[in-house]
């Protein structure tokens, strides 16, 4: 199976198919409304309005596996996106992107780009010692760290580049800008 055979749901329940963004450049992110990311939203925004004219389409999956950092109904997390950040770009359905309830769609993402370090800096010593904590073993499995772990897939339904929480949203702007 590929990208486009997968779908995810939107918060009323209608199937949203990743074959309708054929020939687009998607970038998939799980968020949370409550996480020391959360601010992510607004390049993601950012991005939204300056690429989606260009090819860019983004999926965003509120998560709430990370710390507890997404509560509330699918509802009250899009009225804290759009009243907070001003998101426009398509909102899906609160799920798991890790365990035995995980959407498929995630399940593929991992398997295509497995987890490869949190790169340099403060922020990225501090989620290793973190997850350290929880999982000791972290570093060796491809699930989805944490909240804003983004998947950028190219125009042809590739996954060409994951970027964990920690990496600079200029460094995923640059890469999408580049597929465009």
């Amino acid at each position: 199976m590929g990208f486009y055979d997968y779908s995810v749901t939107d918060p009323q329940g209608n199937e949203v198919k990743m074959a309708d963004f054929a020939g687009k450049v998607v970038l998939v992110v799980n968020t949370a409304t409550g996480c020391g990311f959360t601010p992510h939203y607004e390049p993601l925004e950012q991005m939204w309005e300056d690429l989606h004219d260009k090819g860019l389409e983004i999926i965003d999956v509120p998560c709430n596996q990370f710390g507890a950092q997404t509560p509330g109904t699918d509802d009250e997390v899009h009225e804290f996106c759009t009243l907070n950040y001003g998101t426009q770009f398509p909102q899906m359905k609160k799920s798991d992107v890790n365990g035995e309830n995980q959407l498929a769609l995630f399940g593929w993402l991992k398997e295509q780009k497995g987890f490869e370090g949190f790169g340099e800096g403060e922020m990225a010593g501090f989620m290793a010692a973190h997850l350290a904590k929880i999982d000791p073993d972290y570093a060796s499995n491809p699930d989805i760290k944490w909240n804003f772990t983004k998947f950028v897939i190219d125009r042809d339904g590739n996954v060409v580049a994951r970027f964990e929480p920690t990496a600079d949203m200029a460094d995923v702007r640059a890469c999408v800008e580049g597929l465009l």
